[in-house]
């Protein structure tokens, strides 16, 4: 059996996984302003229920792009950040942004109709992702939407380079998600249209709560 990680341990896998970031901030954001996530977007906006406008929070906002659309959107987009130099950059979008280490949230309580955890949910080490996820529920209102890309994998996690990640197989990521009390919804492999062994992105939305079941 794997040893736990340490508070010591997770301290120092965060701070190298930040300085990473920190270190690459503006080649990040050269490198991903014009990725197509527009089916990422859809996929959230069209499970939350209820009329728009929405608040919606982004977890690992990163540079600011994904709050830039919502906010184009009409949306309300909040985002929460663990790397200075990509809060700096994300304020500029006149959204509000959190700067929170991932392993030190402090969220408010049924703020949000939807999470969007774009590529950032795999940071989180395996031993803490159910308290991450349930801090995520606890922000959501009720029947809140949390939508999630991360790369998938056989279960493995640690450093790749500069950057602590876990990348998970379907069943592992789904059984988390469901103990954490949200149900799923749909999911999907990224990029669109390509073989499976090209896509290397599960991306899964999940309502918070258990599923309706059907009185006959």
């Amino acid at each position: 059996m794997k040893k736990p990680l340490s508070t010591a341990d997770l301290d120092a896998l965060s701070a190298r996984t930040l300085a990473h970031y920190d270190a690459s901030a503006q080649s990040f954001r050269d490198g991903t302003r014009d990725h197509d996530v527009s089916q990422n977007y859809q996929a959230l906006l069209r499970t939350i229920e209820g009329p728009p406008p929405f608040s919606i929070l982004d977890f690992g906002c990163g540079p600011g792009r994904d709050l830039a659309h919502f906010k184009s959107l009409g949306h309300e987009a909040v985002g929460v950040e663990g790397a200075a130099h990509f809060v700096q950059m994300a304020r500029t979008t006149g959204c509000e942004v959190l700067h929170q280490n991932f392993l030190r949230l402090s969220l408010p309580a049924a703020r949000f109709h939807g999470v969007f955890a774009n590529a950032s949910l795999f940071h989180v080490p395996t031993q803490e992702l159910g308290r991450i996820l349930g801090e995520l529920r606890d922000t959501l209102r009720p029947r809140g939407v949390l939508f999630c890309s991360n790369p998938h994998g056989t279960d493995s996690e640690g450093f790749q380079g500069e950057r602590y990640g876990a990348f998970l197989a379907f069943e592992t990521w789904t059984a988390c998600v469901k103990t954490a009390g949200f149900h799923e919804v749909e999911h999907y492999y990224r990029p669109p249209g390509r073989p499976r062994a090209e896509q290397p992105w599960l991306a899964t939305v999940w309502r918070k709560g258990a599923p309706e079941t059907s009185v006959t």
